[in-house]
């Protein structure tokens, strides 16, 4: 604690902010935070202002703003909202943020989310987990916290915020055709427990009435479909191009060579027609809703 106004406040620390650490195998992110703090502490020295004074004023602890200033950390966009005010910057500070947003998710969820973001139709098969654009905050933990060997805190609460930015797919206006099939086990298992699961039943209900979504299960009746190999997902883009990627084919890598494409194109046209329709799948949504 210190004393800011004659109030007792407690300063943050870089404990306090799990999963802002910066990714040393990023080249791109490591050189947008480094510039952002150079900006910083050149602004800071030039007002003549010392490292926790500074902290004081934006509620950060001394060693936490050498760090941020350093490029060891991401500042958070509350922190350079703040810093652009304190320094008077004039906004420069502020507009950096958009970049810095950016850094915070993993480099393959950047490109990722890159082409869903111009895709005018995404296609998804999952096997075994229920795809990041579909998941709530809570279920998106609870998956990433199985995993073994277990990730940091900070670590955890990087992936979770970078699978929830990957929904701002579903802000779009107009927004792009989304079709989604799902193994009936996923909507069985109860991941996180039952209040977490219901609620992923709930967002996944509140999804497949949108317009553009078409929502369904694969029955645990198909005895043999076409995406046993694992997780398909194709994205169509307005130029006519796609690129698709299977768990199962091609190494895992992105394809766009239409003769590729046409493997991947069949393998999800084939696992959509074996689904369960969109209404029946809706029905069964509701239907293990109403078993919790």
């Amino acid at each position: 604690m210190t004393q800011v106004n004659d109030k007792a406040v407690h300063l943050k620390e870089e404990a306090d902010e799990p999963g802002w650490e910066v990714d040393p195998d990023d080249e791109w992110g490591v050189a947008v935070v480094e510039a952002a703090g150079r900006q910083l502490r050149l602004r800071r020295e030039a007002v003549g202002m010392r490292a926790a004074d500074f902290g004081r004023e934006l509620g950060y602890g001394e060693d936490l703003v050498y760090k941020i200033e350093g490029g060891k950390r991401i500042p958070r966009p509350e922190y350079m909202i703040k810093a652009d005010q304190v320094l008077d910057a004039g906004g420069l500070l502020l507009a950096m943020n958009e970049d810095l947003e950016k850094v915070r998710y993993p480099k393959k969820v950047r490109e990722i989310a890159k082409l869903e973001a111009k895709a005018v139709e995404i296609g998804l098969y999952l096997c075994n987990s229920i795809s990041g654009l579909l998941q709530t905050p809570d279920h998106a933990r609870a998956a990433i916290e199985a995993a073994q060997p277990p990730y940091s805190e900070g670590e955890v609460e990087r992936m979770v915020a970078a699978r929830l930015a990957r929904q701002s797919v579903f802000e779009r206006d107009p927004g792009p055709s989304l079709g989604f099939v799902l193994e009936e086990a996923l909507l069985r298992r109860r991941l996180g427990g039952t209040m977490v699961w219901r609620e992923q039943l709930e967002r996944l209900a509140e999804v497949g009435e949108l317009r553009n979504v078409t929502l369904q299960v694969m029955s645990m009746h198909c005895e043999v479909h076409s995406g046993l190999d694992g997780k398909i997902e194709v994205l169509k883009f307005a130029d006519g191009t796609a690129v698709a990627r299977s768990d199962g084919a091609f190494n895992g890598r992105p394809v766009s060579d239409p003769r590729q494409l046409r493997i991947l194109e069949l393998r999800y046209s084939t696992i959509r027609a074996q689904a369960l329709p969109p209404g029946e799948s809706m029905s069964l949504i509701k239907q293990l809703l109403g078993e919790t």
